[in-house]
């Protein structure tokens, strides 16, 4: 089933009593906040706590708020509008513009996959003893099935997302409870503090918890619950997803505080750099004095890498179909997709050995968050378009608070990228890598500023 053939199939305004309405609008974000769990996140949470103790603790804090409102965002987009952000854009932005915006994406769609692919292979490996290649080409099949899921509805996706999320948070409330962290050491690690050395990190996890493609998921999921073009039923079903919004991006958050206090209250005080994620199976038995936590974590990764798969999967077909109007098989689509992320994961697993997991896991989130502003902007710019949202346009907080928010991510990623990785680079890598940003910036006020195609005037 495609996205186009989901849309629509829910009719919450048809509820026999508001208690039910609100049950039927409930989903969409908590599919979408599985994303935000996946083994990317774990990677990103388990360095930051095994070398920076509880000091990024706000950064997933901020993060969070960050992701809070752009997906509240994206869902004003599809309820308003009807519209996913890629549909948006193509309708919106000229075709180079949409191809240069359709290619940033997708590369992060794969590296969203890379990570999935990284994460669920360790998980086999430790369950199963399944060495991390025959994992990967393993995770194919998770694929396959999750597709075939899809001809049950959109309530059966949702629920198997809520079931391998709650095994997920059940998994890491145990380790918590194992590891006992200090309340006074959890605390401050709210106290905001960044540098050079923790920067990397930050950013991965900024990346790892707003995530690109997930707008443009959000945006179309919310399509699948058919409110009435009425100005009442329109404020009724933006109210309820923002409290959808709230509950399923909070729950994801108390999971990734779970994973960063763990690895900084078991991790950092003895000195453990972890750089694989099985090595950090293998340590949690002996430094928690349990050979139930090993297990416990294994499960975790395995039940967060088989959830995401369903945000990408969905994902993945959002975005070609928005933008490219490709209405192929979405099975074939999706398996373009995974086996785009499975070849570098193999070179990967090559080329740095079993070793390196964690590594490769922050790299992609770090690149997450680099695609970042080609979606918030076009985002901020439909959403106070009066075009586009009609009445419903952006209130003047809203806005604010998403200017604010896509000035720092911007700024972030400038930061990484100058101290980073130009400050590291030869003179004449230097002369290609400048004009490259320059080209970056002009895209992006670009995408801010350029008049809005006659075509996007779609509000009704």
């Amino acid at each position: 089933m495609s996205p186009q053939q989901l849309a629509g199939t829910l009719a919450p305004e048809q509820a026999a009593t508001p208690g039910r309405r609100l049950l039927t609008y409930l989903g969409p974000a908590t599919l979408v906040s599985v994303g935000y769990v996946d083994p990317g996140n774990w990677a990103s949470d388990i360095e930051g706590g095994a070398r920076f103790g509880h000091q990024l603790l706000w950064v997933l804090l901020a993060s969070n708020a960050i992701a809070l409102v752009m997906q509240t965002l994206a869902a004003r987009l599809g309820v308003v509008a009807r519209l996913d952000l890629a549909q948006a854009c193509r309708l919106c932005y000229p075709r180079a513009i949409n191809a240069i915006l359709f290619i940033l994406c997708e590369i992060a769609i794969v590296a969203c996959d890379l990570a999935e692919v990284i994460g669920s292979a360790v998980a086999l490996n430790l369950l199963f003893g399944l060495p991390l290649m025959v994992g990967a080409v393993v995770t194919v099949l998770d694929v396959l099935a999750l597709l075939a899921l899809q001809r049950f509805g959109m309530r059966k996706l949702e629920a198997l997302t809520i079931v391998l999320m709650a095994t997920v948070g059940v998994c890491l409330a145990i380790e918590w409870l194992f590891a006992a962290p200090a309340w006074r050491d959890v605390a401050k690690g709210l106290v905001p503090r960044v540098d050079r050395d923790s920067l990397y990190v930050a950013v991965a996890m900024l990346g790892a918890t707003v995530m690109p493609h997930n707008l443009y998921l959000h945006s179309w999921l919310v399509q699948s619950r058919a409110a009435p073009r009425t100005a009442d039923a329109l404020r009724r079903a933006l109210r309820y997803n923002v409290l959808d919004t709230c509950v399923g991006l909070n729950v994801a958050l108390l999971i990734n505080i779970a994973i960063l206090v763990v690895a900084a209250t078991v991790f950092h005080p003895a000195g453990v750099a972890v750089t694989d994620l099985r090595e950090a199976h293998r340590l949690l038995e002996p430094l928690l004095g349990t050979t139930a936590a090993g297990v416990v974590f294994a499960v975790a990764l395995l039940c967060a890498g088989q959830s995401s798969t369903v945000t990408g999967t969905l994902a993945g077909q959002v975005v070609m179909q928005g933008f490219l109007r490709i209405t192929g098989s979405p099975a074939r689509i999706r398996l373009i997709t995974r086996a785009i992320a499975i070849i570098p994961a193999l070179l990967a697993f090559g080329a740095f050995g079993d070793d390196a997991t964690v590594g490769l896991l922050v790299a992609t989130q770090v690149v997450l968050s680099l695609q970042l502003p080609f979606a918030i902007v076009p985002l901020l710019r439909f959403t106070s378009d009066r075009r586009i949202m009609g009445a419903h346009v952006s209130r003047r907080t809203l806005l604010t608070a998403g200017i604010v928010a896509a000035v720092l991510v911007i700024a972030c990623n400038a930061w990484l990228v100058s101290q980073v990785v130009i400050g590291h680079l030869p003179g004449a890598a230097l002369s290609v890598a400048l004009p490259c940003a320059a080209g970056v910036v002009a895209l992006l006020i670009y995408l801010a500023v350029t008049p809005l195609r006659s075509r996007c005037n779609f509000y009704k």
